[in-house]
């Protein structure tokens, strides 16, 4: 059993996990309620912050302190990558915030972060260390989602490949179609505008040309609705950057349009919608496991809070020697654990032989073929993905107030998703028994499935 960085014994089976969640709760039980507070509070987009206190001992002993301040900065990483930010307000003892300012610069070591929120929010990212009476308090401005289905509604949902719309009268979808696009190569921004007005009108015709209400799902980062960092626009980005911010405001343009009640969000919030719709119930976390981490959240009210949720680069294990994402060159962080690149990960340590020229779609068949023959080196790839979960679930929920626990995506297709269901259940049960009362992790049914995305997204707007 390891040892981890902030004294704790936190190692998972034989990969090195190394639970941050533990060891937050090893800093609370030293402190006893008399210890001291690191404040964390991130702002994004009109005015949104969200806050997370951590309470450490008042006296943290010398051979400590490396693993404090570790643990606080991938607390603070952890919350940017959930929520989102352009500026950080931190307070508490010098010595372990005041890095966390050096760290969030161009040459500093979270230097991808920076750079990507930068880019995101179109400003640079700044980093205020303050008294912890100057902190601001929590503010998320939410929408509330009422499974709305009166009026002409048409839904849309855009993918890498194509893109889907539906159109419903008074919750009855009428018009469903898949449209084929190539958006990434794209170097001219009306080439989205045109085919998505077009898929539009072809979808307001089935509704006799009278349209209420727009919502709508696509993959990439959003700053309200306008699109922040997303592949769909990426050609335009790189190829012709003087008509990026047109691309950017792709929703914008097709709203000025339409003229009507209009929602645009990430797909991955849209997926927890969908789930949250057929369930009839609220507080969903949704985890996709495809060539990424993809997540959604719906809160407790049934709102969608606007949280960029990309818990692809948010840490889930302390172990430095940890799997390294090969976008951000950060180890322990969610796609290296919740997707084909952790079934890959894991495959490789097992010792499972692929081509050099194989890619990670045709490596996880494989791996799922060997899983429906029973073969030992699958399983096991499948029951530590499972473990990860159970140990996520319980991670998550310090950031996230959520009931319900979905998980889909093609990692968790065949027989394989179900002994990492299984196991998560299991492993949350031993982890915290009250905790596994609490949440329900599960995948979604066959109706969830036919619901759809662009069905889902035609629900949000309010007429």
């Amino acid at each position: 059993m390891a040892t981890c960085r902030c004294g704790c014994a936190a190692k998972t089976a034989d990969t090195g996990f190394q639970s941050p969640l533990k060891a937050l709760n090893f800093l609370r039980d030293i402190a006893h309620g008399g210890g001291q507070t690191v404040s964390i509070a991130w702002e994004r987009e009109n005015g949104n912050i969200y806050r997370y206190d951590m309470e450490i001992p008042k006296r943290i002993h010398p051979m400590m302190l490396h693993g404090v301040k570790h643990l606080v900065e991938r607390v603070v990483k952890f919350v940017l990558w959930s929520a989102g930010g352009w500026k950080l307000y931190i307070s508490g003892p010098d010595e372990i915030v005041k890095p966390i300012e050096k760290a969030y610069t161009k040459k500093g070591a979270r230097a991808f972060d920076f750079d990507f929120f930068s880019s995101l929010y179109g400003r640079k990212v700044e980093v205020c260390v303050v008294p912890a009476k100057k902190m601001p308090e929590m503010c998320e401005h939410e929408v509330i989602v009422k499974n709305n289905v009166n009026g002409n509604r048409i839904g849309f949902d855009l993918g890498a490949s194509d893109f889907k719309i539906s159109a419903l009268k008074r919750g009855k979808v009428v018009f469903s179609k898949e449209f084929p696009w190539d958006p990434r190569p794209q170097s001219d921004p009306d080439y989205h505008y045109s085919k998505l007005s077009a898929g539009l009108e072809e979808a307001a015709a089935a509704l006799g040309g009278k349209v209420d209400a727009i919502g709508g799902s696509s993959a990439g980062t959003f700053v309200g609705k306008k699109l922040g960092v997303a592949s769909l626009i990426r050609g335009v980005k790189e190829k012709n950057p003087s008509k990026y911010e047109i691309a950017q405001n792709l929703f914008a343009r097709v709203e000025d349009e339409w003229k009507c009640p209009f929602e645009v969000f990430n797909d991955g919030d849209v997926t927890a919608l969908a789930g949250a719709i057929t369930m009839k119930r609220n507080g969903v976390l949704g985890v996709a496991m495809g060539s990424s981490e993809a997540v959604g959240y719906i809160n407790p009210k049934g709102a969608l809070t606007g949280r960029i949720s990309e818990l692809a680069f948010a840490p889930v294990d302390l172990n430095p020697n940890a799997g390294v994402c090969e976008w951000s060159k950060d180890f322990g962080v969610g796609a290296m654990y919740f997707s084909q690149q952790a079934v890959n990960f894991l495959a490789c340590r097992y010792g499972m032989k692929f081509p050099k020229t194989m890619k990670l779609p045709e490596r996880l068949k494989v791996v799922q073929a060997a899983m429906e023959k029973h073969e030992e080196v699958a399983l096991k790839i499948y029951l530590m993905i499972g473990r990860y979960l159970a140990n996520a679930a319980a991670w998550y929920r310090e950031f996230y107030d959520y009931q319900n626990l979905m998980i889909l995506g093609r990692v968790t297709s065949g027989f394989g998703g179900s002994v990492i269901l299984e196991t998560a259940k299991m492993g949350l049960q031993a982890l915290d028994p009250a905790l596994a009362e609490e949440i329900d992790i599960f995948m979604p049914d066959e109706k969830a499935r036919r619901l759809g995305q662009s069905v889902a997204a035609a629900q949000i707007p309010v007429i």
